[in-house]
């Protein structure tokens, strides 16, 4: 059976007494902040889910009606609206939004939103920024999210046309609680899936005709290098590509190219050993045609007789091909080992039914399709429109190589969380076109690791391929340390999976998602928050000639914050400009911030929840971390599947690992911890299991200011508590040391270099002002200030 028989879970009534009705309107009041406006000519509304809108159930907010013969207004404690019950017209519609704060914004109908962007249908030769659709947050306090076009999704899980002429308006007025506005618009249209475990691992992927032989190699190359990978992509050349003209192009294929992989189960059995996910490239616009392997069942099943040699055509429309289209092309390849499919587009924006989109279709079937393997449902593909965040992961198409390019990803990544849409993988690197440059390839693989999805990619260039050994020896070194670094922050990347999905929070948000109120976060688009610990800021420009450091703007909220590499120390509530080498990213973790990490196993590609945990801890504060574990795939993510550890550490005193509590078995009965208090000055501590002394391993590593305790094999069951004998203090900052680690790497002469150090060593962070007096070149005079103004 296809997924065409399954459907997405929806409640698409909403209360009845959320809803205020006349003879051609019906207004809902879905949320004190979000309403639906609908208006008919000829009095019939729409109460089936949409490809946009599933559910409408909101449980009923306060709200008050006031009618007259020709006037309606509905009041919130967000909302004024004022109706003069007659066609939506901007003279007769308008809202009024209060968001909580005294300067009240109002809209009228078919006012142009002027929000803060959402997503893009595709990057495709992108060559830096491009136009984004519209998401649901706005600095004016409201956004449209428009319905009155999107198909409805009838009983049976088949799609269906509205009446024409309805207007279908979902407004969202939540002022600045732009948290609260996706949270809701996550229940409206449909949570975020949780994810695979092993999405998370790094994803090897190129444009390229591999052979079986060639990318067994390639894989036992990255083996050997110790650079873990967890998801092979092969491209489209997997399948037969050139064939006979009078068949058309070989875009579109489902035969296995046997030249190239003799025996493909045992090819993808090699993969799946090596802990490895596969997933094939398809472009299904050409549908099935005479030379393909399926064609004789295919077209049996399609009425046509196999022996005319006629294609049978890629028709989403009809319900019968699409079970053909999965059970004769797909199932039969998932059996052999494909775990999931990268559908590709080539079959344009129109189909037979008018405004139905085939990539919707597509993306909307897959998804369904994939709960036959057993485990979460998953597909690969573009964006199509509010709504698509439940259908990941988002494939942002073929970039060109070049900074400019670089510089767009950041923000629209982060963007795009406006939309809901929270899971975009990007061609790490870039695609196509553009020139060689190692220094922008390193800053692209440390904005991937510090992305929802790390894939490397590229075209079929001979000269373009991402591995590793390509580049120079430094950037070398730097993709293979951040690659592994991306299998290391696993655990906490799965955690934030969970609060994507449970929570509605997800992994990346831009910074004026928390502090909606302050000017300055309007003004960093590439700078995030990851997760709930970190702060990213990607450097995204080459290095100037005299530092020899790229340079990034980043604002810090305040409190105490950490360099989550280097372990300096920033004061926050201000706006900084951060200068770091190639071999370091800014990423930043307030004080009092855990990040739970893991060691790499000799399996490097092996992403079960692991038995060696390495615990990032920043001091300073009080704070505390709830790592969330399970079974990694299961196919319902229900609160039984679950395991908490709670980290918690209590500023200056101790930390605490509580007993795992919740569904133990699917961890190792004993792990080991390794903590690493960064940023301290060196301490002794007594290490206790369950109340009892047990024996630890400390060390303290002066030149990174890291005190480290190590307790092994303990079991998963038990409490462990991290005792500070005297106390554990904040390291004071070396910043003598700091600015000649940045005058050492500067082009600048070495009497210069002298005098900017002697200066230093006097003054301390009083040598600003005397350090502007030497006229200085500017990165050279900010990088050396931001170290001077850090604690």
């Amino acid at each position: 059976m296809s997924g065409i028989n399954e459907k997405l879970e929806a409640r698409p009534m909403a209360r009845k007494e959320s809803i205020i009705q006349g003879e051609n309107y019906r207004i809902t009041v879905l949320t004190e902040s979000l309403l639906r406006l609908e208006y008919s000519r000829d009095g019939s509304f729409e109460d089936r889910a949409t490809q946009t809108v599933l559910n409408r159930d909101f449980p009923v907010p306060v709200f008050k009606v006031s009618e007259t013969e020709g006037e309606l207004k509905i009041f919130t404690s967000a909302l004024e609206l004022t109706y003069n019950k007659q066609e939506f017209a901007p003279n007769g519609l308008f809202i009024k939004v209060t968001g909580g704060k005294s300067n009240e914004t109002n809209w009228h109908y078919k006012d142009p939103v002027k929000d803060l962007g959402g997503t893009a249908r595709t990057l495709d030769e992108a060559d830096g920024a491009i136009p984004l659709e519209s998401g649901v947050v706005s600095r004016n306090g409201f956004s449209i999210v428009d319905d009155s076009r999107s198909m409805a999704v009838t009983e049976d899980g088949w799609v269906d046309l509205r009446p024409e002429g309805s207007i279908d308006l979902y407004f969202f007025g939540y002022g600045h609680r732009y948290q609260e506005a996706v949270k809701d618009l996550y229940y409206l249209c449909g949570r975020t899936p949780l994810l695979p475990r092993w999405v998370f691992g790094n994803w090897w992927s190129r444009y390229h005709r591999y052979t079986e032989q060639e990318y067994k190699e390639l894989m036992e190359r990255f083996e050997r290098e110790r650079i873990p990978f967890s998801v092979a992509v092969v491209d489209m050349d997997w399948h037969l590509v050139d064939i006979d003209p009078k068949y058309g192009s070989g875009w579109t294929g489902y035969t296995w190219n046997r030249e190239f992989f003799p025996d493909p189960k045992e090819f993808m059995d090699w993969l799946h050993s090596r802990n490895m996910k596969i997933t094939l490239n398809v472009h299904p616009a050409d549908g099935v045609r005479a030379y393909e392997e399926a064609y004789e069942r295919v077209a049996k099943r399609m009425g046509i007789d196999p022996k005319s040699g006629e294609p049978v055509p890629f028709d989403v429309t009809d319900r019968h091909f699409l079970e053909v289209y999965f059970e004769e092309l797909h199932h039969p390849l998932e059996d052999e080992g494909v775990d999931f499919w990268w559908l590709d587009w080539q079959q344009g924006t129109v189909t037979k039914i008018p405004g139905l989109d085939p990539l919707w279709m597509l993306n909307h079937f897959h998804y369904l399709d994939s709960a036959r393997r057993g485990k979460r449902r998953l597909t690969f593909s573009r964006y199509a429109g509010i709504g698509s965040h439940r259908y990941p992961i988002g494939f942002s198409g073929d970039t060109v190589i070049s900074w400019e390019s670089l510089r767009f990803q950041p923000y629209f990544t982060a963007t795009a969380s406006n939309a809901g849409y929270g899971w975009w993988s990007h061609d790490i690197g870039g695609h196509m076109h553009g020139v060689r440059d190692d220094e922008m390839t390193a800053r692209w693989v440390q904005l991937g690791v510090f992305s929802p999805l790390n894939r490397l990619h590229s075209t079929d260039n001979p000269f373009n391929g991402k591995e590793p050994w390509k580049y120079n020896k430094i950037t070398q070194s730097v993709m293979e340390e951040f690659l592994r670094l991306r299998h290391k922050l696993v655990p906490y990347l799965y955690t934030m999976n969970r609060y994507a999905s449970r929570d509605g929070q997800p992994l990346v948000r831009p910074m004026y998602w928390l502090e909606p109120e302050r000017e300055e976060t309007y003004h960093v688009p590439n700078e995030y928050y990851f997760g709930t610990e970190l702060i990213a800021a990607p450097i995204t420009d080459p290095a100037d000639t005299c530092t020899c450091m790229g340079c990034a703007k980043a604002w810090l909220p305040k409190g105490t914050w950490f360099d989550f590499f280097n372990g300096r120390r920033y004061e926050g509530g201000r706006l900084l400009s951060v200068y770091r080498c190639v071999e370091e990213m800014p990423v930043f973790v307030r004080a009092g911030g855990i990040v739970p990490m893991q060691e790499l196993p000799e399996q490097m590609n092996d992403l079960s929840n692991p038995q060696n945990l390495e615990i990032c801890i920043f001091p300073g504060a009080d704070g505390s971390f709830s790592l969330w574990e399970d079974e990694g795939d299961s196919p319902e993510d229900a609160d039984e599947n679950w395991v908490c550890t709670e980290l918690t550490q209590k500023n200056g005193e101790s930390f605490l690992i509580s007993a795992a509590k919740g569904n133990i078995s699917v961890l190792p009965e004993r792990r080991t911890w390794t903590l690493r208090f960064k940023g301290v000055e060196n301490a002794a501590a007594e290490v206790l299991a369950d109340g009892q002394a047990m024996e630890a391993v400390q060390s303290y590593d002066a030149d990174t200011r890291t005190l480290t305790v190590r307790a092994e094999e303990v079991p998963v069951t038990s409490e462990i508590k991290v005792r500070f004998i005297k106390g554990l203090m904040m390291a004071e900052k070396d910043m003598t040391g700091s600015v000649y680690e940045i005058l050492e790497r500067a082009q600048i002469a070495y009497d210069v270099k002298e005098a900017v150090l002697k200066t230093v060593e006097e003054l301390g962070e009083r040598a600003v002002p005397a350090l502007f007096a030497m006229e200085l070149e500017e990165p050279l005079l900010c990088a050396v200030t931001e170290v001077l103004t850090a604690c």
